[in-house]
């Protein structure tokens, strides 16, 4: 605590009497100051006690004594210490009744005990106070640290909350509470989640101070990359002292510690989980199962869904660099998937890369904090502009992609950034599959994020894929041109006038080559459309015996119906 007025009247050597203003000798002193001047309040501060001799003040005049007490309460002056014996006997009854009628205290300072006395009991006292903080501070660490050690960031917040007489809560990268302390904390914590987003965007290291209805709150942000990895709140119902500052500061280098190690473990984890999935894609669970030991669980086990994740602007940029423009991002075409690592048809290389930035960032966090939340295992591996991701079927990781695009999709519909981002993840999901499916598993995901592209959504599962029309697949520009090129001739033809090719052609294709029903759903002779059958096959050179021009020709006309 600092000095009070209290504690310098109770000092057995400076012998001070209260005259005026008793009910207010418990506010604190921040220094002692001797001014003559006839207003001294342009160089004051606030708190402080301020010593006279009234050398150059009328102190007998009652109006002039109350305009000056007045300036000096307004000023935040602590109190007003009088020397007597010096240019007065005793205080003038005009200064006494006008410091107790603003209520500000009133000190005589005996002849014997000069100011600097004064001054420098402050100064020891206000030293005392100093070092006795930094002294708790210490312990504090101490005790901190011992905490963090034997019981994590559960027992760090606990020991916190009770230095600092209130509450302490860790979030996670995505904003949601992971522990807090006590435990009726976490709901409070909870409803400071938009304000923990908000500190997020900015540049770490950042705080903030949220004030409420009971408490008041410092948000600061964990972590030295340039993406907090964690905020801490810390509730009190007060300003922190400076012990608790001291405490504070001392959690946030712990929890920074925390954070980063568990970074570079999770760094570690992630190299771990590439050479997994390469033995899986390889066809080796057992190798790939010896190689994880524990640090999946029965992650390989059980069954898993498999998710490739790819950031829009990537497929998009990749679709340029082929030289012609996909929708939605598309980057190839569903019969050209890109080679997946160890398997024997396919072969490219997954690897542990650079973390994840930009959405696909915002994807992993998300989902390994629900995956963290649940106790669940979760493979997560940056490949190239891609994430992939192994989750349990049916478990919390793979719940929070759905909803992760669920919410993309919404704000695609009502034409919003989510949180603020423009490129969000666009992902496949395989179906659920076993150890030995794992290469089949990488495929279905890759066939199912090119249909994500195409169909300008953020997820696709493959059971859409499998259980879906293939005429859907047909809205890629390169399978329209396609088409366009191979039915010009027949459309310029009929433009003529000289007959209607295309659409005698769609008839009878899609009554399975049976003249009568096509010619009776045209309303003309059967001759008539095997005349315009065998003009088809003149003008383009093609014989419609071959099922493979057959099934080209029908195809074209599905992906051109639109324009016809």
């Amino acid at each position: 605590m600092p000095p009070t007025l209290a504690s310098l009247v109770h000092h057995s050597a400076l012998k001070l009497t209260v005259r005026a203003g008793e009910e207010r000798l418990a506010t604190p002193v921040r220094w002692a100051h001797a001014s003559e001047l006839a207003d001294p309040v342009p160089y004051m501060d606030g708190g402080e006690l301020l010593l006279i001799t009234a050398l150059k003040l009328d102190a007998e005049d009652p109006e002039a004594m109350r305009r000056y007490v007045r300036r000096l309460g307004q000023a935040g002056v602590a109190g007003l210490g009088f020397a007597v014996g010096v240019h007065y006997a005793t205080i003038p009854d005009a200064l006494v009744d006008a410091a107790a009628e603003e209520g500000l205290p009133l000190l005589e300072v005996p002849r014997r005990t000069p100011f600097l006395a004064i001054s420098k009991a402050v100064s020891a006292a206000i030293s005392a106070e100093q070092y006795q903080a930094v002294t708790a501070g210490f312990a504090a660490q101490r005790d901190l640290t011992k905490q963090a050690l034997g019981g994590g960031p559960a027992g760090l917040l606990a020991a916190l909350a009770g230095q600092v007489d209130g509450w302490a809560a860790l979030y996670d990268a995505t904003g949601a509470v992971v522990a807090a302390a006590p435990e009726w904390a976490a709901r409070r914590a909870a409803r400071l989640t938009p304000e923990v987003e908000r500190l997020h965007a900015r540049t770490p290291p950042a705080s903030l101070v949220v004030g409420g209805e009971a408490d008041r709150v410092e948000l600061h942000t964990l972590g030295t990359s340039r993406r907090p990895r964690a905020a801490l709140a810390v509730g009190t119902g007060a300003p922190l002292g400076t012990a608790e500052r001291y405490a504070v500061h001392s959690a946030i280098a712990l929890l920074t510690l925390t954070t980063e190690r568990s970074r570079s473990l999770h760094e570690a984890e992630q190299r771990v989980g590439a050479a997994v999935l390469r033995m899986l894609l390889a066809g080796e669970p057992e190798h790939a199962r010896t190689a994880a030991g524990s640090l999946y669980g029965d992650l390989l086990d059980a069954p898993y869904r498999l998710i490739i994740a790819e950031a829009a602007s990537a497929t998009a940029a990749r679709a340029h660099a082929d030289g012609r423009t996909a929708p939605h991002g598309a980057s190839r075409p569903v019969d050209a998937p890109r080679p997946v690592a160890g398997e024997r048809a396919v072969a490219a290389p997954v690897r542990a890369g650079e973390p994840p930035a930009g959405p696909l960032a915002a994807l992993a966090e998300h989902v390994e904090a629900a995956a963290a939340r649940a106790g669940e295992a979760l493979l997560v591996v940056p490949d190239g502009e891609r994430l992939v991701l192994l989750t349990a079927d049916g478990g919390a990781a793979a719940r929070a992609c759905v909803g992760y695009a669920a919410a993309v999709d919404q704000a695609r519909t009502t034409g919003q950034a989510l949180a603020g981002r423009t490129d969000e993840p666009v992902m496949g999901l395989s179906a659920p599959a076993g150890p030995i499916a794992a290469a089949t598993a990488y495929r279905q995901a890759e066939q199912a994020l090119s249909v994500a592209r195409r169909r300008g959504r953020a997820l696709v599962e493959h059971e859409e894929v499998a259980t879906g029309s293939v005429v859907q697949l047909l809205s890629d520009d390169a399978v329209r041109a396609f088409a366009d090129g191979l039915l010009r001739a027949l459309r310029e033809h009929d433009a003529t006038g000289r007959g209607d090719l295309v659409a005698s052609l769609r008839a009878w294709l899609s009554r399975h080559g049976q003249w009568d029903a096509a010619a009776a759903e045209l309303g003309v002779h059967r001759h008539t459309l095997r005349y315009r059958m065998r003009r088809v096959e003149e003008i383009l050179g093609r014989s419609l015996d071959d099922p493979d021009v057959r099934m080209e020709l029908w195809l074209a006309l599905k992906a051109t119906s639109g324009t016809d």
